[in-house]
């Protein structure tokens, strides 16, 4: 099973447009996206990488598991 890794901020942007998220706004270098049924919006920094942490948290956010997330990424 292969684990997460750290990925583009342009490929995050489109698996978060990819599960159903609208892009917000930007604050700093930071780009928010969010979803009528989330609690949170998702926020991630426009580096070159986003670390793991980052993304696992933002999963967590929007309800994804690990499997699910390295399936959808296959897709995109």
């Amino acid at each position: 099973m292969a684990g997460i890794k750290p990925l583009s901020w342009k490929k995050f942007e489109k698996f978060v447009v990819f599960v159903g998220c609208h892009y917000e706004r930007k604050d700093g270098d930071h780009r928010i996206y969010s979803r009528n049924d989330l609690k949170r919006p998702v926020v991630f920094p426009e580096d070159k990488e986003i670390p793991v942490f980052i993304i696992r948290n933002n999963l967590r956010t929007l309800g994804i598991s690990h499997n699910e997330y390295l399936n959808i990424l296959g897709k995109i």
